[in-house]
């Protein structure tokens, strides 16, 4: 959505998304995700649906190319991007 008055969704985690964070010891993996979500909250329709996903609320997945994370997620009505994975590729 972008032009959404510049204002960035906001960002949550799905429980098992929150228990990958958990493990997440290095600078280097936080900073990928970091990237990663800033980019989601900015422009949250920037991800690509996943084929055959057909159950549940419209999976996304964005690949950050310059840091090779992968992130799955979907967006709530409210604008709310739900992080349902953290990949690294």
């Amino acid at each position: 959505m972008p032009g959404r008055s510049g204002r960035r969704a906001r960002i949550a985690f799905s429980d098992a998304a929150a228990k990958q964070l958990e493990n997440i010891t290095s600078e280097a993996e936080i900073h990928a995700l970091d990237r990663a979500l800033v980019v989601i909250s900015v422009d949250p329709d920037i991800g690509d649906p996943i084929p055959d996903a057909t159950t549940g609320p419209r999976l996304l997945q964005y690949t950050d190319e310059v840091e090779s994370v992968r992130v799955l997620y979907f967006v709530t009505a409210l604008c709310t991007v739900v992080v349902v994975a953290y990949i690294e590729v």
